[in-house]
């Protein structure tokens, strides 16, 4: 865990606020893309499921409702304590830095709602995907959920208001260094707060690269929850499925 000491991602995701910013993230959209996925690759039930920076579980939560054997792992030890109020004999959850493999192997591996390219080493991209690889049984699956980098750019908002539960977020966008980087600034109980997000903008052509340092084969690309095909311009995700 040393790995992330003092990185964004592991003082911001351990905060209420990110919570609260985000508390409209939808479930329903959220449970039908796991039901979409489990179909599309013929997961048996009780097949076992790693989900790979779950949060707090809410993916996690909903695949062992489906009756799989679920395990997820995430650097946030408030999510991960949050999220084992769910466990049960077929769900676990646990403290993890992806950038190390654990010693488990999966049917199948999930990275979802962009949780990937956090870290500024190439190193720890790179060790990342190899992890995910050593995750996946032989005849087994990963997917990794990522934004459509090519339209989020093109999108970009430079900067937006927005108040949820009484706390005023001023948020800021760009992109710089290969990052899409985001800024929030907040007022609460007469406290200033402010965090920065920094997501690096792998395009397909970029995990095509790790895949291979990796050994990863890409099986199939969509571009949406529905699992349409994947289009640069025009799609909202670019979602992978690979072996």
């Amino acid at each position: 865990m040393e790995l992330a000491a003092n990185r964004w991602f592991s003082s911001w995701f351990d905060t209420p606020y990110y919570h609260i910013l985000y508390r409209n993230r939808g479930d329903e959209e959220a449970q039908q893309f796991m039901q979409n996925l489990v179909n599309f690759l013929k997961l048996p039930k009780g097949a076992s499921i790693l989900d790979l920076a779950c949060g707090k579980g809410r993916h996690s939560v909903y695949l062992n409702k489906l009756g799989f054997d679920v395990t997820g792992v995430d650097l946030s030890a408030n999510s991960i304590a949050y999220a084992k109020q769910f466990e049960n004999e077929n769900l676990h959850f646990h403290t993890h830095c992806m950038c190390k493999p654990l010693k488990e192997q999966y049917d199948a591996v999930f990275n979802l709602f962009t949780s990937l390219g956090y870290f500024e080493d190439e190193k720890e991209n790179r060790e990342s995907f190899i992890s995910i690889k050593k995750e996946i049984k032989a005849d087994g699956w990963g997917v990794i959920d990522f934004m459509n980098v090519v339209k989020v750019i093109n999108n970009l908002v430079p900067s937006e208001v927005k108040t949820v539960q009484g706390i005023t977020f001023h948020i800021s966008r760009r992109v710089e260094n290969g990052f899409i980087i985001k800024d929030i600034e907040f007022e609460d109980e007469g406290e200033d707060y402010a965090y920065t997000e920094k997501v690096k903008a792998f395009t397909l052509e970029n995990f095509l690269s790790y895949f291979e340092t990796a050994g990863i084969k890409l099986a199939h690309t969509f571009g949406d929850y529905n699992l349409q095909p994947y289009d640069q311009i025009n799609s909202d995700r670019l979602i992978l499925v690979f072996r």
